[in-house]
């Protein structure tokens, strides 16, 4: 995946939502204008006010868009049972929704103080929390539920610790599933390894 995100669609709303997140994640989500985002996109204010009344606006939507699939997630997974085949399910399911929310995560990344101030870092921190919960048993050790939560952040932390690094993207989203897999298992049946 390159640093440009891809039009989902063809649509203004959804290149406005495309064009703004670029510019939020190069110069950052405070020094970027209404005006610079309508500039970029060759159309007028008024147009842009048209779909989103401020930046936070235009966020929000590209939040809710790209999260929505791990929104359906956390509701699939809360109906299933809590086997370890369901925990690896959700993990990878997990890996996937993070893969196609990549540009989100960077721009989250580069502006923690911004996102956290804003209504979606609540958001955010209760669908980590709920995950969280669906990997983890209810009467697990501290040690397996830091195992299980540590799942989720090395899948969180793989994106960027790994954006770098030479070699195939998907390679590499798979071998950061993998650590997160192991973690899971582990806490899941912590008499199976080792």
């Amino acid at each position: 995946m390159g640093s440009t995100p891809q039009p989902r669609r063809g649509n203004t709303r959804q290149r406005i939502q495309d064009v703004a997140l670029e510019l939020f994640a190069e110069q950052g989500y405070e020094k970027t204008s209404l005006r610079e985002i309508a500039e970029q996109l060759d159309v007028t204010k008024a147009a842009l006010y048209y779909h989103f009344k401020t930046k936070e606006d235009i966020l929000v939507g590209i939040f809710e868009d790209l999260n929505r699939p791990i929104e359906d997630l956390i509701a699939w997974g809360a109906a299933q049972p809590r086997t370890l085949e369901t925990k690896k399910e959700i993990l990878s399911r997990y890996s996937e929704a993070l893969d196609g929310a990549a540009p989100l995560f960077r721009f989250m990344q580069e502006n923690q103080a911004t996102v956290r101030e804003l209504s979606i870092g609540m958001t955010i921190k209760n669908r980590v929390l709920a995950l969280v919960d669906l990997i983890t048993d209810a009467d697990a050790p501290i040690t397996d539920q830091v195992r299980c939560f540590s799942a989720l952040f090395t899948m969180h932390a793989g994106m960027f610790a790994l954006k770098d690094v030479d070699g195939d993207p998907e390679e590499k989203r798979k071998a950061v599933l993998e650590v997160a897999v192991e973690l899971v298992t582990r806490a899941h049946d912590p008499g199976s390894d080792r």
